[in-house]
Order: C-alpha cells, then sequence, then structure tokens
C-alpha cells in the first residue's frame, strides 16, 4: 500500500573500526529521517546517533560523530557512556596519542581530549588547525587583540607550541602539509585587498619560515595575482622543498555591455559560445606556477597556450596541453597534443600528438620513469630519461578496449597503475589483471577471469581509492604484486562478489555469490571483511565474515518486507534477429498466481541484466516515474531486456530486441499479449518511442524526456554543459557514425517523428520544462506531429524541472500518472479524466 511506502528506507555503510568489531551505517526514510547507527558486528548491542554525520573510529573503544546541530559526541564503545561538547567547527583524531582534537565553534576554544585518561587540555582564541598527514602534529591559527600567530603543537606535549608567527595583522589559510611532514604551505591576505595576498613556506625541521611576496619577487609575473580560490591547491614537492601554487590573472575592468547585450557566436571559434562560456569562467584561468623558497625564485608550468596540466610522480616534470587544440570537433572530448616540460630545466618538447584525454588514457609511474598511455588498441610506455615509446602490449594476444560504459563506444578496459619500481604496469583486459613489463619484453596474466567469465579488477576499498587527483590528471598508488589483493569480481552468471589474490596461489573467493556484493571493509591483521549483501527481493543487509568463516549479517534494512508480498525473478534468455543470444530480467507480480495472465510493463534503456540484483524500495519519489517495485505490487510483470546496437541502425536495433525479448516472454503464456505496456526515460524514452513506429505489439507506452529528431537534435546545444550535442552521434549512444548531411535518410529511418504516421500506440509523453540535457523542445515536436495525425497521445510538461523530476510533489504526480496511464490501458480501469478526456 502507497500509505506504507514511508517505512522502507536506504542503508549507507558508514565506517569500519580498525579492530573489525564496530560499524557504523545510516538509514534515511523518505520524510527526512536519518539515523545513524553504531552496530558491534558479533554481537547484537547497538547505539543510534539521530541525524549523526561525520563520524569515525577512534581507535578500537569510542566512536565520535556530530549531530544537526553541530554538537560533537563521543561514545565509548566498551561502558556505553557518551560525552557531549558544544558545536564544533571541526575535529580530528591522532591514533598516535589516542586524542580527539576539536575546535568548538562559539568559544573558539582547542580542546585536545586524551580517551584513556579523560585529560583535557585547552588552547583559546583559536579560529583554525590542521593535523599533519601522521597525525602527530597540528598547525594552529590563533586571534588574540585583532593579531593573528601561527602555532606548532607537538601531540603529548601541550607546553610544546612552535610560534611559527606572531602578532599579524593579516589572516592565514589553507594550510597545506607535506606528505611526511616536513613543511607546511599557508597563504595570508587581508580579506579585502587581493594585492595583499603572500605565500608562506615553513621548514618544520630546521624552524624556518619564508615567504613569496609579489610584490617583491623579481621574478613574478607582472599580468597576475596569488590564486586565493585555490582553483589549484597548494601542494608542497615530494622532496618538501618547493610548493606547486596557482597564478590568476590580475583583475580586469569589466568590459561595457552593448546595449543589445548580444551573444557573438563565430562560425569560426573553437568552442561554440556557450561551451566557452562555461569554460572562459574566471577559475579556468588560473595556472600552475612553481616556488623554490630556498633559491628564492618562482618558474610559471601552464599557461593560457598550455592550460592544462600534470605531473610526473617524481614532479620532476610536467605533462601539458590544450583542450582547444583541434576543435572545432565533433565527439564529446577531442584529441590534443601532449607536451612534456622538465621543471629543472624548462625545456618543452612534444610528447603525444592528436592524442586522448588525461583520465582514461594517460597515466605516470608513481617513481616518475615513465608515462603509460592508450593508442591504437594498445598500452604504450614512454621512458622520460630515454625519451623511446614502447609499445608494450603487442604481444599480450587479447584485447585492451571494449564497450564498458552504458551508451558509450568502444573505451580501453583500464590502466590499475604500476607495481614497485615502476617495475610492472598493471592494466586490464575484458575479464583480466595484466602485469605488462615496462620495457614491454614480458606480460603475464594475472588472473583466470575468462575461463571463468568473471570479470575481475582491484577493489577499491572503504575510503581507499586507486587514484588521486594529480592537478588536472590523475596519479596512481604503487601495487605491490608480492602482497594480496582483493579484487572486485562479476561474473556473466550475474554473481558479484570479492576475491582475494596473491602471487602463489592466483584468485580465491572471499563471497561471491548470486546477491550484489558491494562496500566491502578489509581488516587485514583480522582477516575480517564487512561488506554490504542485496537482492531483488533481499534488502541491502550488512555482513561480517572472518577468516573461512560462514559469514552473518549483523545488520538488515527493512524488516517489515516480510509483512508484504514482494515479487521474484527471473533470468531469461533470448535471440535477436542475427541469432546473438542476450537475456533480459523477467521481474514477477507479487501475489503470482499461476493460473492466471497478467499484464506487463517492459522497461528499455540499454544493459540491465547486470543490475538483476539490485533492491529497489517501493516509492513514489522517483526521478523517472517508474519504479519496478510499485508495479510488481500492483500485479504487473515487468521486463527488462538487454538491448545491443550496430552502427546506423539504432533504433531498429531496440525494436528488435525489445520485441525479441517480449515474444519470448508471450511464448512462456505468463503474460495477456494484449495487455503489454512499453516504458523509457532518456535514451529509453528515444527507444521506446522510436519502438511504436514500428510494432503494435505493445498496447500502450510512455516515453520521458525524450529525443524525438534526430536531424535537429543533432544540431541542438546540451545547455548544462555548453557542448553541441553532435557527439552523441558520432560513436556514442547513437552510433550512426555519419552525419545528417553525409546519410540524411539514416537520420530519417531513426527518427520517431519522420515515423509518427505508423503509430498506433497511445503515447504518454512527459519532460521537465527546464530540461537541459535532452532539449524539451523534442517532445514537443512529438507532441504536436501526433496532434496533427491524430494519433492517441498526451504530454505533461513540468514547470522548473529538467532532465529528472526533482520536486517530491511533481515525483508523486507523475508516478502516479504513468501508474493511471497504464491502468488505463492494460487493466481496463477508465476512470480517469484526465486521460479520458485526452484520448477521446
Amino acid at each position: 500500500m502507497e500509505s506504507d511506502y514511508h517505512l522502507w528506507g536506504k542503508l549507507n555503510l558508514d565506517k569500519v573500526a580498525s579492530n573489525g568489531k564496530w560499524s557504523s551505517y545510516s538509514m534515511r526514510y523518505e520524510k527526512g529521517a536519518d539515523t545513524l547507527f553504531v552496530s558491534n558486528t558479533e554481537t547484537s548491542k547497538k547505539f543510534d546517533f539521530p541525524s549523526g554525520k561525520n563520524s569515525l573510529f577512534a581507535g578500537t573503544n569510542h566512536f565520535v560523530c556530530m549531530d544537526d546541530k553541530g554538537a560533537l559526541r563521543i561514545l565509548n564503545l566498551v561502558t556505553g557512556k557518551q560525552r557531549i561538547y558544544p558545536p564544533v567547527s571541526h575535529y580530528d583524531y591522532s591514533i598516535e596519542t589516542n586524542q580527539i582534537v576539536l575546535l568548538s565553534k562559539e568559544e573558539q576554544v582547542l580542546k585536545i581530549i586524551n580517551l584513556k585518561t579523560d585529560a583535557t587540555d585547552t588552547i583559546n582564541d583559536v579560529q583554525n588547525f590542521k593535523m599533519d598527514p601522521s597525525k602527530k602534529e597540528l598547525v594552529f591559527t590563533k586571534m588574540k587583540n585583532l593579531k593573528h600567530s601561527i602555532g606548532l603543537l607537538h601531540l603529548g606535549n601541550r607546553n610544546a607550541i612552535n610560534w611559527i608567527v606572531e602578532n599579524s595583522s593579516n589572516h592565514f589559510r589553507y594550510f597545506t602539509w607535506h606528505e611526511l611532514g616536513k613543511s607546511i604551505a599557508f597563504y595570508t591576505f587581508n580579506l579585502s585587498d587581493s594585492d595583499d595576498t603572500k605565500l608562506y613556506f615553513y621548514n618544520v625541521k630546521y624552524n624556518a619560515l619564508q615567504e613569496l611576496n609579489p610584490t617583491t619577487q623579481k621574478d613574478f609575473p607582472t599580468d597576475k595575482i596569488l590564486d586565493r580560490k585555490m582553483v589549484y591547491p597548494l601542494t608542497i614537492s615530494s622532496d618538501g622543498l618547493s610548493v606547486f601554487f596557482g597564478l590568476c590573472p590580475q583583475s580586469e575592468q569589466e568590459q561595457k555591455k552593448t546595449a543589445d547585450n548580444v551573444e557573438v557566436w563565430n562560425g569560426n571559434a573553437k568552442w561554440i559560445y556557450p561551451f566557452e562560456k562555461i569554460k572562459s569562467q574566471p577559475n579556468a584561468k588560473v595556472t600552475l606556477a612553481l616556488w623554490y623558497p630556498h633559491l628564492k625564485r618562482i618558474k610559471s608550468i601552464s599557461s593560457p597556450a598550455l592550460p592544462k596540466v600534470m605531473l610526473s610522480g617524481n614532479q620532476d616534470f610536467a605533462i601539458l596541453s590544450n583542450p582547444k587544440e583541434y576543435e572545432p570537433q565533433f565527439e564529446y572530448e577531442g584529441p590534443r597534443d601532449f607536451y612534456i616540460m622538465n621543471l629543472k630545466t624548462g625545456e618543452t618538447e612534444i610528447l603525444l600528438q592528436k592524442h586522448k584525454s588525461f583520465s582514461k588514457y594517460l597515466l605516470p609511474s608513481p617513481s616518475g620513469k615513465y608515462i603509460a598511455y592508450f593508442k591504437d588498441a594498445h598500452w604504450w610506455v614512454y621512458d622520460i630519461a630515454k625519451r623511446t615509446h614502447q609499445n608494450v602490449t603487442k604481444n599480450s594476444n587479447t584485447s585492451f578496449s571494449g564497450k564498458i560504459h552504458i551508451l558509450d563506444g568502444t573505451a580501453a578496459y583500464g590502466t590499475v597503475g604500476w607495481s614497485k619500481n615502476d617495475e610492472n604496469l598493471i592494466v586490464y583486459d575484458q575479464y583480466d589483471l595484466w602485469s605488462i613489463k615496462s620495457d614491454g619484453t614480458a606480460s603475464k596474466r594475472l588472473t583466470h577471469g575468462r575461463e571463468k567469465q568473471i570479470t575481475f579488477r582491484i577493489a577499491s576499498l572503504a575510503d581507499n581509492d586507486l587514484f588521486k587527483s594529480n592537478f588536472d590528471g590523475n596519479k596512481s598508488k604503487t601495487i605491490d604484486l608480492d602482497h594480496e589483493l582483493i579484487l572486485s569480481a562479476a561474473g556473466a552468471d550475474q554473481k558479484t562478489g570479492y576475491f582475494k589474490w596473491n602471487s602463489n596461489f592466483g584468485e580465491k573467493p572471499i563471497v561471491y555469490k548470486d546477491s550484489y556484493i558491494d562496500q566491502m571493509h578489509y581488516i587485514k591483521d583480522q582477516q575480517v571483511y564487512v561488506y554490504q549483501e542485496q537482492q531483488s527481493d533481499l534488502s541491502p543487509r550488512l555482513m561480517f565474515q572472518k577468516k573461512t568463516e560462514i559469514p552473518k549479517p549483523f545488520f538488515e534494512s527493512n524488516p517489515q518486507q516480510s509483512k508484504y508480498h514482494w515479487g521474484t525473478l527471473k533470468l531469461i534468455s533470448f535471440r535477436n534477429s542475427n541469432g546473438q543470444e542476450l537475456k533480459a530480467v523477467l521481474y514477477y507480480p507479487a501475489n503470482y498466481d499461476p493460473q492466471k495472465k497478467y499484464p506487463m510493463i517492459v522497461n528499455v534503456y540499454e544493459k540491465q541484466s547486470d543490475k538483476i540484483h539490485f533492491y529497489h524500495n517501493p516509492s513514489l519519489l522517483m526521478q523517472a516515474g517508474y519504479n519496478r517495485t510499485v508495479f510488481t505490487s500492483k500485479d504487473y510483470f515487468v521486463l527488462c531486456p538487454d538491448i545491443v546496437h550496430e552502427q546506423g541502425k539504432v533504433g531498429f536495433n531496440a525494436v528488435d530486441c525489445t520485441v525479441s525479448a517480449t515474444k519470448e516472454i508471450i511464448k512462456l503464456g505468463l503474460v495477456d499479449p494484449k495487455k503489454i505496456g512499453l516504458i523509457g526515460h532518456s535514451f529509453g524514452g528515444y527507444e521506446s518511442a522510436f519502438i511504436i513506429t514500428q510494432t503494435n505489439i505493445f498496447a500502450t507506452a510512455v516515453a520521458g524526456a525524450t529525443a524525438t529528431d534526430l536531424t535537429s537534435f543533432y544540431l541542438t546545444v546540451g545547455w548544462d554543459t555548453g557542448r553541441p550535442d553532435m557527439y552523441r552521434f558520432q560513436s556514442e549512444q547513437w552510433r550512426l557514425g555519419k552525419t545528417p548531411f553525409e546519410d540524411p535518410s539514416m537520420y530519417t529511418r531513426n527518427s520517431p517523428v519522420a515515423n509518427a504516421s505508423s503509430i498506433e500506440t497511445p503515447l504518454l509523453l512527459w519532460t521537465g520544462k527546464e530540461d537541459q540535457h535532452v532539449d524539451w523542445h523534442q517532445s514537443v515536436a512529438f507532441h504536436l506531429a501526433l496532434r496533427r495525425l491524430g494519433k492517441k497521445n498526451i504530454m505533461l510538461l513540468y514547470p522548473d524541472e529538467k532532465h529528472v523530476i526533482l520536486k517530491p510533489n511533481n515525483q508523486k504526480d507523475l508516478s502516479h500518472k504513468i501508474e493511471e496511464w497504464f491502468d488505463y490501458y492494460l487493466k481496463e480501469r477508465k476512470d480517469k479524466s484526465w486521460i479520458k478526456e485526452g484520448v477521446k
């Protein structure tokens, strides 16, 4: 019943204690209630914190979080006692000294609390603080009598404050520690005067403070100022001796606008006007520079000519590029030339020509010896010292690229990173991990996924990401192949889970089953695993597993489900007209009676079988008005077929796969063949709209936020990004490969509008009137075409909504109207006047 939907909540695994004995997690409900829980993973002991947030485990005996008013709560997990502190600005924990450090918001008092002894030290008039990466020291700012000071405190020694700066009239901001705590960088500036900004560098060991003053620094660019917005965050070099920082142009007087405020769209511009406007925001003009305090000089790295930058692993070289290099072009992101700059000598030379962008296809090695890149379906390695390029995967006898993202074209399966001393590059093929010698002399497949039809990937555990920001690119961690790895696993049989791998025994399962398993937390010392498990009929639950013992749940969300009927599912195999075997997920009505034939709703997008185990709370607060659980609870079958596309046949492939899957279900005798509906949103909306131009198998259809005229859509702008929508038609999404000028008939053949005269299926269209992702006029055009042709259709146009519906009242309205629409045509419930009047 709809009145009970609010009982369902969403589970989020939060943190796990370092010994694996405690875990925190939250439950969020539609009415806004949000509770953070802390539970013992082996017993039933549990604590709750309504609206708790910003949590951490302080050692093994304490849990800390903030409430909705900002007060800090410290829970003793052994005794169950809590201490509550007034609202705090922020807090941190030192595992080295077992101390909580907090800054009270109103009192501006820094409190250092020893969790073992309960002793508390205080420092008054503190404005901010930041711990070093080892959590052994902290730097703090203090203001008294309108004068600012900076202190350095070694935790565990309250009396050992080293004053770096005392009684300054300026504010201090953006403290940055060296990764090993060797030094600190920070800004000082007058809040109202950008010209007064200075950069400081403090060497902890030698207690030496150095200043970069733009007005006195001889080599400081005269047309630049220090970047106070931290577009490029202050970063201390690996050796702890220099600082990377941002430069931005001097403030320019705003040009007087012409009387008519006209936008000038130049036909020969690199980027179209709206994209240029987005990309030319003040933040985009910041360039990266390097300050050598001991040499008293600075060096500009990026520039307006080469604005994008990343660094080699040892930070001796910069990799520079200009994303406008080959514009105008008509993919999502164009190629560019990459240059490599020696930061010591300033020498710059070409690295790669007409190459794809940073994020997927360029990865420096941690030690700084190499740069890996993907080109011509292979991984290559550039040796920085030798200045040589080597194809390192040419003899590996596998493909390292394929289709990995829904609606995207072919891409590299990815690189993971590098092994110790940059000896091996670790990359993926469709199923497995490969270790490739940096010089290309040898390659080794590390896993056996191809034989098992399991895709293995190195798991990003808890907060431990594999990649870190490298200014405009990425950098990877060193992967130690001499130690065990935790791998995520997804099988062709829809099983998921995690495996443990080492070089001796290969991969062995930790948990791998017919469920969706994610959010793995691994406590290595105790051989403890905490993770989330869900199935379509099993609400997400948290599991505790120790060594090889049988896993057990320690929290199960939405236990009220047991009081209600709940649908089951079946994975269906079917073949399209090419004989290709595909999969579809069939969800059964919640209270299924094999003696009855039911109506069915077919939901289309692209690949959906990999989401077979996802649990869906019943809800009307849906951004696209569709909820599988709601429909199965109301006596509908729901079918989600996989759709594969060939170039130039995007619409017809959708028809082929969807109709083939639907006929497979009809053959099973489960559904009434005259009571089958179709629904899709966005690209799925396009598929839904096109499918009904080619077949009458569906009694009715719903299409949301859809493209309907591919020629006009080709010539629109995605106003949310500022990009021309042309990129969607080359190798992505519509996969037409040609422009409408080269093959206009192909665009016509695949357009719902051009084929609208064939439609006999009543259609419900909907979109947001502020949709900037798929132009809402596309829905209007289809509505007008159907209206002119006398076809049964109604369009719902939601003001102030975009590509998806975000306002709760509108979400409920859309969900109700879609349900009523299907009930009208598939259940003969003709009592809704808005439908009667609209289609009579």
